[in-house]
């Protein structure tokens, strides 16, 4: 069945799954919030997290999260993450430790990125081995 022409005569733009708003939401997952999900909280970098109003008996509820910013998954708080993975029914918020630092993108692939001496992005050259290496001749 084609779609019905707007006044101008075009057809109305398609959006299909995979395109997303400016949050990095695609259109199903927007509308299956809406329809299906209770909001259950936010953390402190306002990604929001939700699970399923309705579950079905025998299956455990739907829990998904939705990033405020880029979709990185280590962006998720621990508290968040023991929730997301039906470990605990309730995320417990802890206070900071002097301990925790916070949080720092992943940068591999990227120009942080880690390389270590010899590395083809570094020049290909590495030192030269010294007398504590013995190389393996086979008999």
């Amino acid at each position: 069945m084609r779609r019905p022409l707007s006044r101008g005569g075009a057809r109305p733009p398609v959006f299909p799954s995979t395109a997303t708003d400016r949050s990095g939401m695609t259109w199903g997952l927007r509308i299956h919030t809406w329809l299906k999900g209770e909001l259950v909280g936010e953390d402190a970098d306002g990604n929001r997290y939700y699970r399923s109003r309705h579950s079905p008996i025998g299956h455990a509820e739907k829990r998904w999260v939705i990033f405020n910013g880029t979709n990185e998954a280590s962006r998720v708080p621990p508290e968040w993450h023991a929730w997301l993975h039906h470990t605990t029914d309730d995320p417990i918020k802890t206070p900071p430790r002097p301990w925790m630092k916070p949080h720092v993108p992943n940068p591999t692939g990227g120009p942080g990125a880690y390389l270590p001496q010899g590395h083809d992005a570094r020049g290909g050259r590495r030192a030269r081995a010294t007398g504590d290496y013995e190389a393996w001749k086979p008999e």
